[in-house]
């Protein structure tokens, strides 16, 4: 079992930058893929970026390509998401999200544990 806490959310304008975090609890951090996901109101989740077990590749959605960038921490059991230059666009709930020995999957169904999200809200 892995327990997922996201923090750093917040409201920033347009042009701004943000940190999240997700801070797990669990054994064996190192062995999940993880990703990040949002939520914007009235539409569904997607893909927002992930990151390989050792951290050593990653992988983000073209929306976020160049602005955002997803690190971790395994000695602290911890990933990250870097976001600048946020846009209103970027508005949306922040999910943070593990797979069990996944290959930093796109798809939300092959992930295992998620955390219970952070706001983010980026005003024009």
């Amino acid at each position: 079992q892995l327990q997922l806490v996201e923090s750093g959310g917040g409201l920033v304008q347009a042009g701004g930058s943000l940190r999240l975090s997700c801070a797990t609890s669990g054994r064996s951090f190192s062995r999940y893929t993880m990703g990040w996901f949002r939520q914007a109101p009235g539409k569904e989740r997607e893909f927002v970026a992930a990151i390989s077990r050792s951290g050593g590749s990653t992988d983000y959605a073209d929306s976020v390509k160049g602005r955002f960038t997803m690190s971790r921490d395994n000695a602290k059991n911890t990933v990250y998401l870097q976001m600048n230059s946020l846009k209103p666009e970027d508005t949306a709930v922040y999910y943070c999200a593990a797979e069990y020995f996944g290959g930093s999957s796109r798809s939300e169904h092959n992930y295992d544990y998620w955390g219970q999200g952070t706001q983010v809200t980026v005003s024009s």
